[in-house]
């Protein structure tokens, strides 16, 4: 079964072409070392929660959206892979004080699908 890994975080809305590029590089990037697929999502209908929401995750403020982002692997074993060559290659070679976004508040994390529909199944390369 393949493996995801999951983003969210706030961007302001001020710096949204400075944050597509950087997620257009990266894209580039984990694709060029094996990611299955790179895809950047903006909120779009997100509603802020009383208890919990994505705004709320990643304490979103007024001037900021919230992003979503997932890279498909083949598997865990793939992404460990993809990710050590993905921080070893020069074009990610980036001064994390300046990137478009606080990354203190970006959530992320591995995730292992349970049940899907429509997205094909692939072999555990491990």
């Amino acid at each position: 079964m393949f493996y995801v890994d999951g983003f969210v975080l706030a961007v302001p809305k001020a710096n949204l072409e400075a944050y597509r590029a950087l997620a257009t590089t990266a894209g580039e990037v984990w694709m060029s070392h094996g990611a299955l697929g790179y895809v950047e999502c903006l909120a779009d209908d997100v509603p802020e929660g009383k208890l919990t929401s994505f705004p709320l995750a990643v304490k979103a403020e007024a001037d900021e959206i919230v992003v979503l982002s997932w890279i498909l692997y083949r598997s865990r074993a793939a992404r460990d892979e993809i990710n050590k060559k993905v921080m070893e290659d020069p074009r990610m070679d980036m001064d994390m004080a300046n990137v478009p976004f606080d990354g203190k508040r970006m959530i992320f994390g591995g995730f292992v699908p349970t049940v899907t529909f429509g997205v094909p199944v692939i072999a555990d390369a491990q």
